[in-house]
């Protein structure tokens, strides 16, 4: 019963194979392979236009060079307070950028709303040279709170930054589950709801080590080949991290495996809500949020079950942790199954 993160499954069995497929023979490092090539292809099919594509082995890779080059080191990232960016990555994005600055700002479930957004970037422009200009907002799909933005939403925060110069990043680390949910096709909820970069996450989706930066306008994104380098995160067995991304993305494997994910996250909430535990925001992904009794939680981890005790500020109006309450943070992945979702929920009740 492991609910801790969709990081801790293994990986799934086709990108396995894919791996093993890639160790046949010989192929030019960093990227200069036709791994790397038949990717890149595969992702300007998929997002429907030329991207330029950055493949890196970790999502905190992606974030911080991709902001580090959509940011100036002067500059300021807008985003939710909560964002991972902003607490779960040690400083990597301002280490990255140079000194860029995350200014968090609050939203129920870990959502970023216009008329937010509108005011801070009014509140973080101006006063120059001496405050540190919004040149960024970051959005994350899905949120730490597991809610998803739609496309309208994503479009609405993007017409307010691009009309202040700023540019979009969206921290996809789990894009896939977002678009399963959605039913939307990832053109619609990224460049064209106005997202000009993506870090696009495969690992919590069944990859090893996966991610890549996807930047739509290909003539911006130069530079990031040296960053990329500069960061040592430019894998030199570039082909493995490609033929991860090849068996993800084929036959559509990364949004079957993302629709499971999500079917196991409703059915742990529904069987859980049946018996008096609600989740506390609505479960749009893959993750689920639940307060769990103290007796109840003592239950469960004596039995093995593991998941994170939850802290937030972002929780809906009238929701209140009791004392001796827990807020669990329920993550389902690929390979989650039915069985381990009903011994939890049986588990959970006394």
């Amino acid at each position: 019963m492991n609910f801790a993160s969709d990081n801790a499954a293994g990986v799934a069995p086709a990108v396995l194979e894919a791996i093993t497929r890639a160790n046949a023979g010989f192929a030019l490092g960093y990227g200069n392979d036709d791994f790397t090539r038949a990717v890149e292809r595969r992702m300007a099919a998929l997002f429907e236009r030329e991207v330029a594509v950055f493949l890196v082995p970790t999502g905190t890779a992606a974030n911080a060079l991709a902001l580090a080059h959509l940011t100036p080191p002067w500059g300021g990232v807008l985003c939710h307070a909560e964002a991972h960016i902003a607490i779960d990555e040690c400083g990597a994005p301002e280490f990255f950028g140079g000194g860029l600055k995350l200014i968090g700002l609050p939203g129920v479930g870990a959502k970023l709303v216009p008329a937010t957004l509108a005011a801070a970037i009014a509140r973080h422009t101006g006063h120059r040279p001496h405050a540190v200009q919004a040149k960024t907002v970051s959005i994350s799909q899905v949120t730490e709170a597991g809610t998803i933005y739609t496309a309208t939403e994503v479009r609405a925060l993007a017409e307010i930054a691009h009309a202040h110069g700023l540019k979009v990043h969206m921290d996809g680390a789990r894009f896939a589950n977002a678009l399963a949910r959605l039913g939307a096709s990832p053109a619609a909820v990224s460049w064209q709801a106005g997202v000009d970069a993506l870090s696009f996450g495969a690992t919590k989706g069944g990859a090893l080590a996966a991610e890549a930066i996807v930047v739509f306008d290909r003539d911006a994104a130069d530079a990031l080949h040296e960053r990329r380098k500069r960061g040592g995160h430019l894998v030199s067995k570039h082909r493995f991290v490609a033929a991860q991304f090849a068996a993800f993305l084929a036959d559509d494997n990364w949004l079957a495996w993302a629709r499971h994910a999500n079917r196991m996250a409703d059915r742990l909430a529904q069987g859980l809500a049946t018996r008096g535990l609600a989740p506390v925001w609505p479960v749009e992904a893959n993750l689920a949020f639940v307060v769990l009794p103290r007796a109840a939680d003592a239950r469960l981890r004596a039995a093995g079950a593991t998941y994170y005790a939850w802290h937030s500020d972002s929780l809906p109006s009238g929701i209140l942790i009791p004392d001796g309450g827990v807020l669990a943070r329920l993550v389902t992945s690929f390979a989650t199954t039915e069985a381990e979702v009903d011994r939890f929920v049986a588990l959970a009740i006394d």
